[in-house]
Formats: C-alpha cells, sequence, structure tokens
C-alpha cells in the first residue's frame, strides 16, 4: 500500500479499474478505426486513398501510367548547390540601389554567419529581356535570351539555412538523411519507357558531388532499384566494359548462364522482391553495356553542337559542364524518365569555387560560376525547345534557398537567405514568360504568394501527372511521401 502511495496522481489513476476499462475501450476503438482505414488506404493524412504502383520485382522500371492526363512525361533538374543569388539575377530591387551602403531597419543583428554588413545594390546590371520584358541581370546573359520560355517562382522559402539540410529538404522533402530523392519517387510512380538505360540518371559536377552526395539522388527507404545512377560525361558508369582478352561471344555465353542461374534461384524464392530487383538491375547492367557507349559517344554530335553548348570554349569545367549538358540532352531523347545535372559540387564548401556559396567576393565568384553554367545551360534548353523535347519534358531550375540583399561583415559577400528565393520552370504543362509571387523590395522574405517547397515539389509532380497528395510508401507505420503532410499545387503556373 505504501508503493502506491509512493506514485504520482497520473500512476495511481492507471491502476483505477475503471480507468482500465475506459482506456481499453478507447484503445480498442482506434485499433479498429486503424484497421478500416488500413484497408481503404488512407492512412496518409489527406483523406485520399493512395496509390501503391503496382511493381513486377522482375521489371520494377517497367512503365506504369500516370495518375491523370499530363503533358509532362519526363523532367531535367538543373541543380545549383550553394544557393544562387536572386537579388543578383532573376528577382529585380531597384530599392536596393537606392538604400546601398546603408544600414537598413529590417536587416538582424546576426545572420547564418555573423553579423551582416550594409544594403547593397545587384553587382550585375538587370537589363527589360524578350517580349516580355522580363528584368534579368547581365550575370546570365545568354539564359536571359530564353525568359519568354520560362516560368518563374519568386516568392519561395524553405525551412533552413545550411547548404546539407537545404539540399535535402529541396530533393527529398525532409532535412534529415534517409528520405527518397525527388526522382526516385517520380520513377517509383512512373518506371521508365528505356529498358535500355536507368530510369533516373544523376549528372553530377565536373568537380564532384554535392554536400549531401548520395542523398540528392538516393532512393532512401524506396526499393533500391529507384536510386539513381550516377555518371557523368567524363566518368562513364564503371565495370561495364569487357576485361581485355574477353570475347564478345564469351562475354554473352557468360550472361546467358547467369541468366539461368538467377531464374533457377527466383524459382526457388518466388516472392523474394529484393532479389528480383538485383536480378533486374544485374539484367539492366548487361544491357547498358551496349547502350551507354552509344549515349556516351559525345564525339558524333556535329561541331555545332559542341560550338553552341560552349565544349570548345571556356575554362575546363565549362567544357566539362556543357558535355553534361549535352549528355543529358541525349538521356533525354532516348526516353529516360528524369536526369538531375548539377552545376557545383561541396568538397570543401563556402569558397564559392565548387559551387554557388559566395560568402566573400561575390564579384568574382559568381561569376565564376555563371561563366560555367550560363551558355551551356542556356545551348541545353534552346536544344531541346528547337528539337521538340520541351512539348513532353518538364525543365526545373533550382538551388536550395537565396542570398541577403545585404553583405556580410567582410563587406564582399552575400550570407545564406532561406527567407526568400528564385526557381523556374519551363516546358511541358507550365506557362510561358511568366511569374508568379514575390519577395518583399528587397529580395529579403518571400511576401505575395508565397511558395513553400512542398508547394512547388507537389507543383512539379502535378506536371508530371502524380497527385502528390496520393503517392505514397508505407515506412515505419506512416505512408510516406514526397510532401510529408503538406503542400498545395500552384495551379496559377499551369498552361
Amino acid at each position: 500500500m505504501n508503493q502506491i502511495n509512493d506514485l504520482s496522481p497520473i500512476g495511481r489513476d492507471l491502476l483505477n479499474r475503471r480507468t482500465l476499462m475506459a482506456n481499453t475501450g478507447f484503445a480498442l476503438g482506434g485499433l479498429g478505426l486503424t484497421s478500416i482505414l488500413a484497408e481503404e488506404k488512407k492512412l496518409n493524412f489527406s483523406g485520399k486513398s493512395t496509390i501503391v504502383p503496382k511493381l513486377d520485382p522482375k521489371q520494377p522500371y517497367l512503365a506504369r501510367s500516370q495518375h491523370f492526363s499530363a503533358k509532362a512525361k519526363k523532367v531535367l533538374m538543373i541543380y545549383c548547390p550553394g544557393a544562387v543569388s536572386h537579388v543578383d539575377t532573376f528577382d529585380y530591387k531597384p530599392a536596393l540601389e537606392k538604400q546601398h551602403g546603408k544600414k537598413a531597419d529590417y536587416i538582424p543583428k546576426v545572420t547564418f554567419e555573423g553579423p551582416p554588413g550594409n544594403v547593397a545594390k545587384s553587382f550585375w546590371d538587370f537589363k527589360p529581356r524578350g517580349q516580355t520584358g522580363k528584368m534579368v541581370s547581365d550575370l546570365l546573359p545568354n539564359m536571359a535570351e530564353l525568359v519568354d520560355d520560362f516560368c518563374f517562382f519568386h516568392s519561395l522559402h524553405t525551412e533552413t539555412a545550411a547548404h546539407p539540410q537545404g539540399e535535402n529538404f529541396f530533393n527529398t522533402g525532409f532535412t534529415m538523411e534517409g528520405f527518397p530523392s525527388f526522382g526516385a519517387w517520380v520513377t517509383y510512380a512512373l518506371g521508365t519507357e528505356n529498358s535500355e538505360l536507368p530510369a533516373f540518371v544523376a549528372i553530377n559536377d565536373p568537380r564532384g558531388l554535392a554536400r549531401s552526395g548520395k542523398n540528392n539522388f538516393g532512393s532512401g527507404f524506396l526499393p533500391a532499384a529507384f536510386q539513381g545512377t550516377n555518371f557523368n560525361s567524363k566518368n562513364p558508369p564503371v565495370n561495364l566494359s569487357r576485361p581485355d582478352g574477353y570475347t564478345h561471344k564469351q562475354d554473352q555465353q557468360t550472361i546467358g548462364l547467369l541468366k539461368v542461374l538467377n531464374e533457377n534461384h527466383l524459382n526457388k524464392y518466388p516472392n523474394d522482391a529484393n532479389l528480383a530487383a538485383r536480378i533486374a538491375s544485374y539484367e539492366l547492367a548487361g544491357r547498358m553495356q551496349t547502350s551507354v557507349p552509344e549515349i556516351m559517344g559525345l564525339n558524333n554530335e556535329p561541331k555545332s553542337i559542341h560550338r553552341e553548348y560552349g565544349t570548345d570554349q571556356g575554362t575546363d569545367l565549362k567544357r566539362e559542364y556543357a558535355k553534361n549538358c549535352i549528355l543529358a540532352r541525349r538521356l533525354i531523347e532516348k526516353g529516360v524518365r528524369v536526369v538531375q545535372l548539377f552545376n557545383g559540387s561541396d568538397p570543401s564548401g563556402g569558397n564559392g569555387i565548387t559551387n554557388w556559396d559566395s560568402h566573400s567576393d561575390i564579384l568574382k565568384t559568381h561569376a565564376m560560376q555563371a561563366e560555367i553554367m550560363d551558355q551551356p545551360t542556356a545551348a541545353l534548353i534552346h536544344d531541346m525547345k528547337r528539337r521538340g523535347l520541351l512539348d513532353d519534358t518538364l525543365i526545373v531550375w533550382c538551388t536550395e534557398f537565396g542570398r541577403m540583399p545585404f553583405l556580410q561583415g567582410n563587406g564582399t559577400g552575400r550570407d545564406h537567405n532561406p527567407g526568400a528565393f528564385t526557381c523556374f520552370l519551363a516546358g511541358a504543362g507550365v506557362k510561358k514568360g511568366f511569374s508568379y509571387g514575390q519577395s518583399d523590395e528587397f529580395g529579403f522574405e518571400a511576401v505575395s504568394n508565397r511558395t513553400s517547397v512542398f508547394d512547388f515539389n507537389a507543383t512539379i509532380l502535378h506536371l508530371l501527372g502524380i497527385d502528390h497528395e496520393r503517392l505514397t510508401f508505407y515506412h515505419n507505420g506512416l505512408e510516406r511521401r514526397l510532401t510529408n503532410v503538406h503542400g498545395h499545387v500552384v495551379t496559377d503556373v499551369l498552361s
């Protein structure tokens, strides 16, 4: 009895018979409701029934239908690690010219990297471009010529000011590691129409991986078959070439024997989805022995294409990135479902040399990144348009957050700005020459039609014919999705 008295009032209440019966009743009712919702596939917090792709373990990449009809069948994501400065590229802020060199009321005492400096106007002049007269800076003159084809989002904001978490959040919907990337979700939903190449290819920058590395194109808890295959024009997929002295006939005989052995093993374990997926990946690798050398044959492109993209001019980094752009177009032409093209890496970080993270000397470092990206990226978009690829391909140009409208304490760089940044879409299903949302007059905070990363990803999925609230995967007791429990489709940008 003394031991019972030592318990807290809540503890004693739990030992009460009536309380126990009441709690049991509630618990059983909750379990019953959960069972009913599970049967109706309504455990994804949206109230909608989930759409779980019907996967054939032997053919996990088999093309699957869209949730609803949509123009975009493929997507090219051009990702710029390091945070491109929106106020120096696409988000024109004349108010910064009036306040240049001054301290402003809205400037916080401390930002991501310490005490800030004064307001700074753009380091490059803005001019009206195209038929729409969109104001774009001289930093990106080639991309500026294409603004009539772009659909800008000027009121994006994000939940973190750190690069690893920012990349994770933009590409997976979560700041933590271990969640599937955008490309993995899309290929999980739709598969691919090309059986000779991967459904999802990540073309990493010539300088290496971005800060979050393979998280940006990983499969997380989705089946491993849906992770991005990592290669670029300089580094083709490894282990596809035949060893010296090994003939084509011997290679085919070995592949044939392996196929028989794999089928026999799979027949013994017909319900082992992981085994089937592993066999399917090896079979795809076998087919890639033929398809990859062909797709990597950039020398077969005419000289005019190399000249247009810039593989024969500028720095070595620009030349290699230009080759990656040609490779991206060739992969899209061959029907690869998702191509993620990186412009920037982050082996050392924060220096503005390996990526867009310009904490100091932004005039020099952003100019360096622009010289690498501008001509090849503009040529890629223009070339895809000329070939009719934008009829069924969506282009996404993006970065993890923006940069501040004022300088850092060093007086030469801009700090991280999660409160406002700019990305754009182009191609199938989106309005041309259109701008959605606004940041404030300084580019500090998104104010009009504020758009979260969840909204942005929901809109991209919608353009691909995927309902972001219904595409789920059951993991650790939850029906997980790219947009977590958030996100709304921005219908104003749909054509």
